[in-house]
């Protein structure tokens, strides 16, 4: 065990919480967060992963903050998005107009997609995380704290209103030499909930929401007073909540550790099947990235001409209009990043796989744990052709004078991205460690049983 890297709090600002030992979700290195002042923040002695944030007053910003989002989410659902006008004619357009455009055109899984990341997904966070801030503060504590809270940050993965910001940039942009745009305003509620909603996530420390959890009495069991901050065999780390227990049942190697103690979510040493289950979704995603390029994703027909194009096809056209910056957004988030999200996620399997040495699965474990973060992160932000094509196909419909309809490529094109964050989240970067023989407490079966010859008997 280390201690990671933390300011010591000062006099003027006591300590709010208590030393506590905590699992790296990085590294898989078990060690001790000391006691953290307000916004002070402990990071992985090894691989640098935070650990640990505090903040000032998380729940009274957090409260606000979320209030704020979800006004600002009706706002946006409820108003006028766009307003478009070519030849005499005007149309106006809201936000649903996108996924029933989409129905319309028989593409309905790619509606149910752009629906559940713009609208359910959105609202089943900041909603959840109101009540869980506010019933945590009540002072009789509203039922189901955690599993609400558990809802609240899954349905933070796919939450993804900042990129359909940029996506409505895009098709500004895209559709200034076609038709005349006036803004409604939804854009303007868009853009302020973006700024409020990353500060909310900021703003709110998720371990003090599940420590406040806790005190209300709604945890799975009864938790000890005094926790031990010495590591022991057979200790086992929510991915959930971050509690680190020994395990309350009985196990096989492969199998699950039980429930959380505190959330009731389930235990695992490391995440089920990590290794299968990401290369799984590596091959299903290059698989649909074929007909993602090769099918059209839009139809432009002005004056009765026009033919589909396909993603390659609309960054041509970008560059001949000129349109320098767009093109290269589109190319950046549209080509680029599935294609190193895909190999950045072969790579770290690779190197877990293939290389039979401790020795040769240690090089750039640091900079291998940093680039799976990246992965995750990043792999969202391709969705911003599929908002922009959405947003298109509901602007624009002026029948002979200019028509713009989705095309087939850009489910594929979904299901690329949709594929690839599954895998980020299947992907466990502790593997890396574990077979580099860094973490002394996981042997590494998999690298143990490949130099091992077979017995004879």
């Amino acid at each position: 065990m280390a201690s990671p890297t933390a300011a010591p709090a000062t006099e003027a600002e006591p300590p709010v919480t208590h030393p506590e030992l905590r699992e790296c979700f990085g590294c898989g290195m078990f060690q001790i967060v000391p006691a953290l002042g307000p916004d002070q923040r402990a990071d992985c002695a090894r691989c640098g992963t935070s650990l640990r944030r505090t903040r000032t007053d998380s729940f009274g910003r957090g409260i606000a903050l979320n209030a704020a989002t979800l006004v600002l989410f009706v706002v946006l659902w409820t108003t006028m998005l766009m307003t478009v006008s070519t030849a005499g004619i005007v149309h106006d357009t809201k936000l649903e107009s996108g996924p029933l455009e989409l129905v319309r055109h028989g593409l309905w899984p790619l509606a149910l997609v752009v629906a559940f990341t713009t609208a359910i997904a959105p609202l089943g966070k900041y909603a959840g995380m109101l009540y869980v801030l506010v019933g945590a503060r009540a002072r009789t504590p509203f039922p189901y704290l955690g599993r609400v809270f558990r809802f609240a940050r899954t349905m933070g993965i796919w939450a993804m209103l900042e990129v359909l910001l940029l996506g409505v940039f895009v098709a500004f942009t895209k559709l200034g030499d076609l038709v005349h745009i006036e803004v409604g305003p939804a854009v303007w509620a868009l853009g302020l909930l973006t700024i409020t909603a990353l500060w909310a996530d900021t703003a709110v420390d998720p371990d003090a929401v599940w420590e406040a959890i806790e005190r209300s009495g709604q945890t799975r069991a009864p938790l000890p007073e005094n926790r031990s901050l010495v590591f022991h065999p057979g200790m086992v780390a929510c991915e959930s909540c971050g509690l680190v227990a020994a395990h309350d049942g009985a196990h096989r190697e492969g199998a699950g550790h039980g429930s959380c103690l505190r959330c009731g979510a389930a235990l695992h040493p490391r995440k089920p099947d990590a290794l299968n289950r990401t290369w799984a979704y590596i091959i299903a995603a290059s698989i649909l990235y074929i007909p993602a390029n090769v099918y059209p994703v839009l139809t432009v027909i002005q004056a009765g001409s026009g033919e589909p194009s396909t993603i390659i096809d609309g960054i041509v056209e970008l560059i001949a209009s000129r349109m320098y910056p767009l093109a290269i957004l589109v190319f950046v988030a549209s080509v680029m990043v599935p294609v190193l999200k895909l190999a950045g996620l072969a790579v770290m399997l690779m190197a877990v796989m293939l290389v039979t040495t401790e020795v040769g699965a240690s090089r750039l474990l640091r900079e291998r744990t940093k680039l799976y973060y990246i992965v995750a992160w990043i792999g969202r932000w391709s969705m911003v052709d599929i908002f922009m094509e959405s947003l298109l196909g509901a602007l624009v419909q002026f029948g002979a004078v200019v028509n713009i309809a989705p095309g087939i490529g850009a489910v594929a094109f979904c299901g690329v991205v949709i594929i690839t964050i599954l895998g980020a989240e299947a992907f466990d970067p502790r593997i890396m460690w574990d077979a580099a023989g860094q973490n002394k407490h996981r042997p590494w079966q998999f690298l143990r049983t490949r130099r091992t010859p077979p017995l004879n008997h």
